[in-house]
């Protein structure tokens, strides 16, 4: 119960700090060619998911785009088998406060970083990540729908809970291909 509570009030601050920061969401300006630079946001808690951003990315950069991404577990430490690389970073539940906001540098930096997109591949709900989406400077977002996070979105995809990384990321293929059209 006290987590529904902390999730609830977490979720109100965001919702004002959204409100604050004044962004406008400007749908129909968007063309995957001209893009220079993408963030992603993930959940690297599951190696196989962790795989498919791997590949992912090699795929962005095969298209001459920069590409840097954010992962986070949803336990204590990050796993001594993860490392940062350049265009890689990761944080934990350790890195949150009492209400779950995430919060250093390295994700500070992520927020306040001007991606041309952002994709949210935050498809089980955690608001660590919603957070940091919902206050990136991007200039066109990408997520999972849910319709509480309307003002967080440009672009929203109706996801089931159950589905998985490869096919969402397949799924916001075919709509930013739709969208260049």
């Amino acid at each position: 119960m006290f987590k529904g509570i902390k999730l609830a009030i977490a979720k109100r601050a965001l919702q004002k700090e959204v409100l604050s920061s004044g962004r406008k969401t400007v749908p129909n300006k968007f063309n995957f060619d001209k893009i220079k630079t993408i963030g992603i946001l993930f959940d690297a808690t599951n190696a196989e998911d962790y795989e498919i951003v791997k590949r992912y990315v090699v795929y962005l950069r095969g298209h001459q785009k920069k590409v840097k991404v954010l992962g986070y577990f949803s336990t204590k430490e990050i796993p001594a088998l993860t490392y940062s690389k350049l265009e890689y970073d990761f944080f934990s539940t350790k890195e949150l406060n009492l209400l779950g906001k995430p919060s250093s540098p390295v994700i500070q930096n992520f927020i306040n970083e001007e991606y041309d997109l952002l994709i949210d591949l935050n498809i089980r709900d955690y608001f660590p990540l919603k957070y940091i989406s919902a206050l990136s400077k991007a200039a066109f977002k990408v997520g999972k729908f849910d319709e509480s996070d309307t003002a967080f979105f440009d672009m929203m995809i109706d996801a089931d809970n159950t589905k998985t990384v490869k096919y969402f990321l397949r799924q916001i293929d075919t709509y930013i291909t739709m969208l260049n059209k």
